[in-house]
């Protein structure tokens, strides 16, 4: 009669178990935890994303054969009767890059067991990241209000407008989904949910980190979008 898959004498089981034991080896050579390593493969599936957009981006602008809007134009902004060219996506920047401060600051809190400190850190995040979003949504208003669509615009190559939106709309849903993520976890962290599931008295603040991890890859991806689209 033939083997059953699931004996413990069978080709495949041995493939498993030999899987099952790589892993189980190199997880503790790294110490790096299933729930860690998902969030790595998650951003590392992400940076292909972001990667051919900002690649596609690059194809179009050196190839199109119209004028591009110059960004120091489009993204000025008025103030005191004069025209400041991209201040609103420094200061969003600057909150952007300052958030990500925090988010350290958070996780460090965190494996000090300073729960308080992690979870008013954590908020603090959240509150710049929705800030971060909230001016890009007025930024978003005003190119609209300019005549800018993404399917054309009234300056220059029409692909500008499906660039823009595409890239800068993609990496803002990321931004919205950190800060409800952040908020969820802070929350929690101020119940002390992850305390009570600690093995130890220390707790266990590992999600803090993974959220972290997750913050910080949106923070590049944008140190990337600005060197390209707004200094280009």
């Amino acid at each position: 009669m033939p083997r059953s898959a699931y004996s413990d004498d069978h080709p495949t089981h041995h493939a498993w178990a030999s899987l099952v034991n790589d892993y189980a080896a190199e997880k503790a050579v790294f110490k790096v935890s299933s729930n860690k390593t998902m969030m790595w493969i998650f951003l590392l599936s992400d940076i292909f994303v972001f990667g051919c957009f900002l690649v596609g981006y690059m194809a179009v602008r050196m190839t199109t054969t119209e004028p591009w809007p110059s960004p120091s134009e489009v993204f000025a902004l008025t103030i005191a009767g004069h025209s400041i060219p991209l201040v609103l996506i420094a200061i969003m920047t600057f909150i952007l890059i300052t958030s990500s401060g925090t988010m350290a600051m958070a996780v460090n809190c965190g494996y000090q067991n300073k729960r308080g400190a992690t979870a008013l850190l954590m908020l603090i995040t959240a509150l710049l990241g929705l800030s971060f979003v909230g001016m890009q949504a007025f930024e978003w208003s005003k190119l609209i209000e300019d005549g800018f669509r993404p399917w054309g615009n009234e300056d220059g190559a029409a692909q500008f407008g499906a660039c823009f939106f595409m890239i800068t709309g993609f990496h803002g849903l990321h931004v919205t989904v950190g800060v409800i993520y952040l908020l969820i976890v802070a929350w929690k962290v101020w119940r002390g949910d992850y305390e009570r599931r600690g093995n130890t008295s220390q707790g266990n603040y590992e999600i803090v980190e993974i959220a972290g991890l997750y913050w910080h890859f949106v923070d590049l991806v944008w140190v990337f979008i600005f060197a390209f689209f707004y200094l280009w």
